[in-house]
């Protein structure tokens, strides 16, 4: 999914992007996760991907730790 911002304000290390194009919902972002040379009234775009692979190995893990205090509670 990629959608566009405008960057709206830069302050105290947050910047306040507005969704576009109705610019009414705001996202609040770490200034410094900006593309470099990023000013005030810039427009932005952002992409969301969910990632499957990273998302499993994430849930195999919990699952892993999950079970090893399972068993280290039967002893």
């Amino acid at each position: 999914m990629k959608f566009q911002v405008t960057l709206e304000q830069i302050e105290s290390g947050q910047a306040r992007l507005l969704i576009r194009p109705q610019e009414t919902q705001e996202i609040l972002w770490p200034a410094d996760c900006l593309p470099s040379g990023s000013e005030e009234g810039d427009i932005l775009t952002i992409e969301i991907a969910k990632d499957e692979a990273q998302t499993r190995e994430a849930q195999e893990r919990v699952k892993g730790l999950l079970n090893k205090l399972l068993e280290k509670g039967r002893k």
